[in-house]
């Protein structure tokens, strides 16, 4: 007699995505297909995202999804999901292709948002993504070439002038990284490092405001070590196309680069019979389940969970999920969900970083060491020990096809 397949459709290539898949494989269930369907072929590890603005190989954080499949079995679709019916358990891609399912896992990140003011949408920077990020960086250069061709000097410091929107983890890594980076193109370039100014603007009255206090004053006296200006208090208001408008002041720059908003992706919101919280968040049951959608679950960044936002608790969703759909499959009791608190670590320029984990808190070159092997540790839990070594490397090329990582080199 046949067993009927079951059929897993998990939607989205992240940390949640991923870690579902390759848990669920890991279990051996019999007659379970596993589908997973991204927009991207690779997975982007978002935590060093900011690593590839300042020149470094997209490598550490552009990893083909083909090779954390490899030799698994997992199908992977490189699609676009345009609509998604609950009820008749189907969803429809950009290509034309039908996903039915009988377990659903979406697992769709956040996005950028920028809360409507005027001008920053289309005169700012982001980099939730590779792309994005090498967009910057490319606008970098031209920057530090346009400064050394011109004479005057208002548009040099126009140009050497840097506006970092947003002082929490993202915002404070990417300055500490700039810094140092920005320091190196003018020694390059011939240019004087009097004309750079890097600025972090925070609306909060401090920076990291969801961290300890004690983490705040310690980062801020790394940025300024590292001459980083810090401006709190300082919501934006409007800008413009070589203006920037914050509550109190505004400065000439072409660089604004915002880091201070984020929300779950808008995909969600399509989604018939979904109910959301205040931050537009999907709310969940007690298995990750949406309310009400038996076997329809949501993790990582679009769950209304308790640490939502954080690739530590996308992991944690995907690995918990998987285990929800074995135990279901297997008829045992089923555990309740409990959310994981996330430890941190924040690396401001090289060889240094803060790192929390429990009680115990390290800083400088020890905290950076921990930092880099846990990087080190997730690229393992994904990868061969040879790719995941390969891809910690700084300037290794795992993929020579890759369009992401020939497009910054120029390829």
């Amino acid at each position: 007699m046949l067993h009927q397949e079951t059929r897993a459709l998990i939607i989205g290539g992240g940390f949640g995505g991923i870690q579902t898949a390759l848990n669920l494989e890991a279990q051996h269930i019999p007659n379970l297909k596993i589908t997973l369907v991204s927009n991207k072929s690779h997975f982007e590890y978002l935590p060093t995202l900011y690593r590839v603005i300042t020149g470094k190989s997209p490598l550490e954080v552009c990893i083909p999804i083909r090779d954390i499949f490899e030799e698994k079995r997992i199908e992977f679709c490189l699609d676009t999901i345009i609509s998604f019916d609950p009820e008749k358990r189907r969803a429809h891609g950009e290509s034309g292709s039908t996903y039915q399912f009988d377990y659903a896992i979406l697992a769709l990140g956040s996005e950028t948002a920028y809360f409507n003011i005027p001008g920053l949408s289309k005169h700012s920077f982001t980099f939730k993504s590779v792309r994005e990020a090498i967009i910057l960086k490319n606008h970098l250069h031209t920057l530090f070439e346009e400064c050394k061709a011109t004479s005057d000097p208002a548009r040099k410091v126009s140009a050497l002038h840097f506006v970092i929107v947003g002082g929490g983890p993202t915002g404070i890594e990417l300055a500490g990284e700039l810094s140092e980076y920005a320091r190196a193109l003018c020694t390059n370039h011939g240019i004087s490092r009097d004309l750079l100014t890097i600025d972090i603007l925070e609306g909060a009255s401090r920076i990291l405001p969801m961290f300890p206090k004690e983490t705040s004053e310690i980062v801020k006296k790394r940025l300024h070590e590292l001459q980083i200006n810090v401006f709190t208090n300082r919501p934006m208001v409007k800008e413009e196309l070589d203006t920037l408008e914050a509550r109190g002041v505004s400065m000439n720059t072409q660089t604004v680069i915002w880091t201070a908003g984020v929300k779950p992706h808008s995909f969600y919101g399509t989604i018939k019979g979904f109910v959301f919280d205040q931050k537009g968040r999907v709310l969940v049951n007690e298995y990750l389940e949406a309310q009400g959608n038996n076997n329809i679950f949501v993790i990582g960044d679009g769950a209304s969970t308790p640490f939502s936002g954080m690739a530590q608790t996308a992991v944690h969703d995907g690995n918990f999920v998987a285990s929800v759909i074995g135990d279901k499959l297997k008829r045992i009791p089923i555990l309740h969900y409990k959310p994981k608190k996330p430890y941190y670590s924040l690396p401001i320029g090289s060889g240094w970083a803060i790192t929390s984990i429990g009680p115990f808190t390290l800083t400088g070159y020890k905290g950076w060491i921990v930092r880099r092997l846990a990087d080190l540790r997730y690229f393992i839990s994904i990868l061969s020990f040879k790719k995941a070594f390969t891809v910690f490397q700084n300037g290794k090329i795992l993929c020579e096809t890759c369009e992401i990582c020939n497009e910054s080199i120029g390829v």
